[in-house]
């Protein structure tokens, strides 16, 4: 197939968009921008379009070629789980792909033929295909082979989806081989994190607000836990602080990030979070689940543990674990089986699960890209284009000693015209945990300050927008006349509307301020042994990351230990020895542990680290 017969497909198959129910607005909007944008002779400014999360990107690619291309189309995604989702949206063969269900192609022969370029695909898929979808890294991994086999007018129009990552070198490359190709990216934010401006000008963008109001993603809600008083411990010295003085110490690196590992706030965090999971399950009983955000792996685990003692089922999924605990994982989670997953930098873009309702922020996220990443996994509905359904409220729980409403407050603004103010948020970089470097400093278990009290009165929530402002009952009296619903015939003037809804969210019974929730002791006392165990682990591994051992070496095992051990095995080794030491047991008594010395050992297992480091430190420079 050459290029005219792909341009005359897209130029004369008829489409229906103008007009169509099925569409969304940002759809037949972003569509007509494109159509503007383009109409005029090139070259042309390559074109971003801002839609968030969950309101038709994939049906929006999808349309785009029959405006602008004269040519093949070529569809780069940012990872492979965007791209499954695009081929399944694009695939005619598909009963639930977009073009059917959308009918926007009347002709069931008129269909356009589509080519994934992965490892087993060769240049006679995309010769027969009208539209080719890879991801970033076939093409970039494997340059060689794809780019110079495609002539340089192989394609008219290039669609990126998740197009904030479209400055990276990578990307690039693809941009300079078909340098006269149409661009256009699509994306939530159309700023990076790295200082660089998304490659394109911004032609078009829908608000999170109109997204919010039509029903195409939740009504996000962001609940902060506010302490009238807290208590803790920086650097051998003892604090008790107001909630005014929290919020003066809150953008204070060192305190955002205490709060944050705080296993006395974290308690609260998961209470809190709880609090309205079961809220939303109870309106409906819909099975809404929780998403939480750790600092890192062992601090994940200690925020699964959480909920596990309030009988949650939880799990943890990070990059370190094999693809088949992944997926079993992931499977557990969409079965329903699973409340809570805790993740630490996984679950980014494109991962879609509408069940998750609630967001538990452990971290301090320090860029707004993050964070708005991060609230992206709570935003798809799980009615679809059901205004105002109790099943599409999403919450985002945190404490306001991790500064977190600074991002929340941003995040409300990117709707508005300055995008300069914009543009400075999210390049402010998002903070890296702080790792070893084989310098002798070890990561703590345990940060250098300590809460040891927090009194929490109640919860200060705050939405996305006022349901109840002349704006949201205008926008809702429209959204029912394209429903085919007349609200005036139904008596429903605004004044009505908003008494209505005053009214609905009185008996909401929503969560106003904290409950502590029950713990058993004897749960309690098996998750934290089991915790001992863990942590005790990861002290090993942060040793040998200090003193610049490799795990799977052998120059401490060298020092004594069992046949066969590598340095990470002796170091565990050490380090149970001198927890039962420091316990006064012997090994294998554990079991016999009470709760109270679980509870009172955790703390210490930094001191026991220090000085397990300090004397193989010794030795391995001969001095032992």
């Amino acid at each position: 197939m050459n290029n005219d017969d792909v341009a005359k497909f897209f130029s004369e198959t008829p489409v229906s968009i103008d007009g169509n129910p099925r569409l969304r607005a940002p759809q037949v909007e972003g569509y007509a921008a494109a159509a503007d944008h383009f109409s005029e002779a090139g070259p042309w400014e390559p074109a971003i379009e801002q839609i968030p999360v969950g309101c038709g990107k994939s049906g929006l690619i999808a349309i785009l070629p029959f405006v602008i291309a004269k040519g093949r189309v070529l569809v780069i995604a940012p990872n492979l789980t965007i791209r499954s989702q695009l081929m399944d949206d694009l695939d005619v063969t598909r009963p639930d792909s977009f073009y059917r269900k959308t009918r926007v192609i009347q002709d069931s022969k008129a269909v356009p033929s589509l080519a994934l370029l992965d490892g087993d695909a060769n240049l006679s898929d995309a010769e027969e295909a009208h539209i080719v979808v890879t991801n970033i890294h076939q093409l970039a991994e494997r340059v060689e082979r794809w780019l110079p086999a495609f002539p340089e007018d192989f394609f008219d129009l290039i669609v990126v989806d998740e197009g904030h990552h479209n400055v990276a070198p990578s990307w690039q490359g693809v941009f300079d081989r078909f340098s006269n190709a149409k661009v256009i990216s699509l994306t939530a934010t159309p700023f990076r994190a790295d200082e660089q401006p998304v490659h394109g000008e911004v032609i078009y963008q829908y608000s999170f607000l109109d997204a919010m109001q039509r029903g195409y993603i939740k009504q996000i809600t962001a609940v902060n836990l506010e302490p009238s008083e807290i208590a803790f411990t920086y650097e051998g010295d003892e604090h008790r602080h107001s909630l005014q003085e929290v919020l003066e110490l809150k953008e204070e690196t060192w305190f955002s990030r205490g709060v944050a590992l705080s296993p006395e706030c974290n308690k609260h965090i998961a209470d809190a979070s709880i609090q309205w999971l079961e809220h939303l399950r109870n309106r409906t009983g819909f099975n809404h689940q929780l998403i939480a955000v750790a600092c890192s792996v062992a601090h994940a685990k200690q925020v699964r543990d959480l909920y596990r003692e309030r009988n949650l089922e939880a799990e943890v999924i990070h990059s370190g674990l094999g693809q088949d605990e992944r997926e079993e994982i992931l499977s557990a989670l969409k079965s329903g089986t699973l409340d809570v997953i805790i993740q630490v930098q996984m679950l980014g873009e494109g991962f879609d699960h509408p069940p998750l309702s609630v967001g538990a922020i452990f971290r301090p996220f320090r860029s707004l890209n993050a964070y708005i990443q991060f609230v992206g996994r709570i935003m798809r509905v799980n009615t679809p284009n059901a205004v105002n359904h109790p099943d599409n409220e999403g919450i985002i729980v945190s404490h306001v000693g991790m500064n977190q409403d600074a991002n929340w407050d941003d995040f409300k603004s990117i709707d508005g015209d300055d995008q300069d103010i914009v543009r400075g948020w999210l390049e402010a970089g998002e903070a890296a945990p702080p790792e070893g470097g084989g310098d002798g400093t070890r990561r703590r278990l345990r940060p250098g300050m300590d809460v040891t009290e927090e009194i929490i009165d109640r919860f200060v929530s705050d939405p996305y927008f006022d349901q109840t402002d002349d704006a949201a009952i205008d926008n809702l009296m429209s959204v029912m006349r394209e429903q085919g619903i007349d609200p005036e015939v139904l008596g429903l003037d605004r004044d009505e509307l908003r008494r209505r809804i005053l009214v609905a969210r009185e008996r909401d019974g929503a969560p106003e301020k904290l409950e502590e929730l029950p713990v058993q002791p004897q749960r309690r006392r098996k998750i934290l042994r089991q915790q001992l165990d863990e942590q005790t682990r990861a002290a090993a591994g942060r040793i040998c990351e200090a003193l610049d051992e490799a795990p799977g070496g052998v120059r401490i095992a060298n020092l004594g230990g069992a046949p066969g051990q590598n340095n990470l095995g002796v170091t565990i080794t050490r380090m149970h020895r001198a927890v039962n030491a420091r316990l006064g047991i012997e090994s294998g008594e554990r079991r016999d542990l009470t709760l109270d010395e679980i509870e009172s050992i955790l703390p210490q297992l930094d001191d026991i680290a220090d000085e397990v480091q300090a004397d193989l430190e010794e030795r391995l420079n001969g001095k032992g």
